[in-house]
């Protein structure tokens, strides 16, 4: 693919020119390679002599677009959820005298085809087709496979291009066979922008220090809603939040009674923490009267969604702002249980999947029984390859691409130098960064809230921890951590304080055992006057059946620990010294049912 170079100045203001200024108009077959946000590609689309569709990857970018007062007299119509192909026709039929223009997302790009056919217009032939943002296409298909539904129809256009400030490379061998060619856009000028990369073990604890020192709006990028509810009420900061997302995503919170919550952007709405999840990330205009920091979050054991590419959503998120920023820093975690692969590994992988996928075919194709072939039919739709496949069952490069993004960006995000190492290899960034480490992190929180281990071994982790807090300085943030532990597991947190580790973990984490341990630990040290009730009711239980066997030899044991010489003879029968009881056998064996307490 050829790569033209189109260098953009800064005129005797300061002010970068704008894209029109040195290109008129984007030629077909072109992939536009920006670089710099905010360049006005789209505005020139817009504003161009020629009827143009542009396809947007979201609905605020086309909301806002459409209400811009700059575009008054453009003709723009927006097409997408609650927009139907009636509309569009209306459209077209009051455009008979005007230049179309369309905005539209790529889900309903179909409903824009439609209204074309139903009034016997060549869509192909009479449009210039602007898929905007194109690196999305790449960075969604994985969870939004829809937004590759436009592509079969695009390469149909006479006239079409793509573009973006942080173009992914397309691996479909279309962009080749109908010889596409890539225009960079080339400042002349500095444009590094300064950005603080703060790597820790614990976010959220990271994100307290850097809001005690901020007096300002704040923008925060977090793509993910759950993560960011849980950071509001965390900080305790709800009622001066807003939170900008999704449609679905707005109504889970205001199920969570958190009011403040938008589906579109706009200033008046704004508070002083402001969150956008990465729907917000890419061609929308914010301009403020005031210069916001910004934060980005990545906190990959929460959600590894929420894992900020510094090639393409860091430059997006900063872009946004339209009026330029106070500061930006990312704040993340990295987990090293992320593996590190070569592209070559990555590629062989893929290769494999696919062979696996075709023999998997060919026996499916070839099976003798409805039984046979119903087993090969379940096994092509699990193995890995099945996601790199379009709903047709073609091969599918977007996915394939995604992948290859996907992973690569997990292996930036295996350790710290990573992802220093990724901003610093970006000519937009002028870096510093630092490490912060915190006594315990979001590992530790993982490891505690795991649901998918066992009490003992999330007691096990509890203790641990607990040792990692040692130490003679404990401090206010220390005292809030033992408060988590505590909230975690009252019991083993209790048992840690009494007992200690040593013998904790010699008991084999038995809670029967730990009890007695407890209890005689505060019988010898003088702390309490009811060891031996206390050992009894660990033993004992009102409502449950116990041989009379039992009964004296546990008694008789109870006694022994507390060095205590009972008045009587210990029998079965004495239990009833301490419960109400009934006569009972358990198989051959005399018993007795506990039925209530007299202590």
């Amino acid at each position: 693919m050829n790569t033209q170079i189109i260098q953009i100045n800064k005129n005797e203001n300061g002010k970068i020119q704008y894209l029109t200024e040195v290109l008129p108009m984007i030629p077909t077959n072109t992939i536009l390679y920006k670089t710099l946000t905010g360049l006005g590609a789209t505005y020139g689309e817009l504003k161009a002599d020629r009827n143009s569709i542009i396809i947007e990857p979201n609905v605020p970018v086309i909301v806002g677009k459409c209400n811009d007062p700059k575009h008054k007299g453009d003709n723009l119509f927006g097409v997408y959820e609650g927009v139907y192909t009636e509309d569009v026709i209306k459209y077209l039929e009051k455009s008979a005298d005007k230049r179309t223009k369309i905005l539209t997302t790529p889900e309903s790009f179909q409903k824009v085809k439609d209204a074309f056919e139903l009034m016997d217009m060549d869509v192909y032939g009479t449009c210039f087709l602007l898929f905007d943002e194109c690196h999305k296409i790449v960075k969604d298909v994985d969870y939004r496979s829809d937004i590759i539904l436009p592509f079969d129809d695009f390469f149909l256009f006479n006239e079409k291009a793509l573009v973006s400030a942080t173009p992914i490379s397309f691996s479909d061998p279309r962009f080749e066979s109908q010889e596409f060619q890539t225009i960079k856009i080339e400042p002349t000028f500095e444009y590094k922008l300064p950005i603080r990369l703060i790597h820790t073990n614990n976010v959220l604890e990271q994100l307290k220090r850097e809001l005690g020192k901020l007096d300002t709006t704040i923008c925060f990028f977090i793509n993910s809603t759950d993560m960011i509810y849980s950071f509001i009420k965390q900080l305790d900061i709800e009622n001066e939040s807003t939170v900008f997302c999704a449609k679905k995503s707005v109504e889970k919170l205001r199920n969570n009674h958190f009011k403040y919550a938008f589906e579109q952007w706009n200033e008046s709405k704004m508070r002083k923490y402001n969150f956008f999840t990465s729907r917000f990330y890419n061609a929308l205009d914010i301009e403020l009267d005031i210069k916001p920091t910004v934060i980005m979050i990545t906190e990959v054991y929460f959600s590894e969604y929420s894992m900020i590419d510094p090639n393409t959503d860091a430059i997006q998120a900063i872009g946004r702002f339209r009026n330029g920023i106070e500061q930006v820093c990312h704040i993340f975690n990295t987990n090293t249980n992320f593996p590190v692969r070569t592209v070559e590994e990555i590629d062989g992988y893929i290769a494999g999947c696919e062979d696996v996928y075709k023999k998997l075919k060919t026996l499916y194709d070839c099976a003798a029984t409805e039984g046979a072939r119903d087993s090969f039919r379940a096994a092509l739709e699990i193995v890995p390859y099945n996601k790199m496949l379009d709903k047709e069952g073609r091969k599918n490069y977007f996915a394939i691409d995604n992948y290859k993004d996907e992973t690569l960006l997990k292996i930036c995000y295996n350790n710290r130098f990573g992802v220093f190492k990724c901003y610093q290899d970006n000519k937009l960034f002028d870096v510093f960064h630092v490490h912060s480490p915190f006594p315990l992190g979001d590992y530790e929180r993982l490891r505690r809230e795991n649901k998918s281990v066992s009490l003992k071994e999330k007691r096990k982790e509890i203790v641990r921890q607990l040792e990692l807090l040692k130490g003679d300085d404990e401090t206010e943030m220390i005292r809030e951590y033992k408060n988590d532990l505590r909230e975690a597991d009252p019991f083993i947190y209790e048992a840690y304080e009494v007992i200690g580790r040593e013998m904790i973990e010699s008991f084999g984490y038995s809670v029967k055992r730990i009890k007695e341990a407890m209890i005689l630990k505060r019988f010898r040290e003088k702390t309490e006057g009811t060891e031996f009730i206390q050992l009894l009711k660990n033993s004992f239980k009102a409502g449950q059946k116990y041989t009379l066997k039992y009964i004296k030899t546990e008694l008789t044991r109870i006694y022994g620990l507390v060095d205590v010489r009972p008045q009587k003879t210990i029998t079965g029968q004495s239990i009833k010294e301490f419960f109400r009881t009934e006569d009972k056998w358990i198989g051959k064996s005399k018993a007795l049912l506990l039925v209530t307490e007299l202590i």
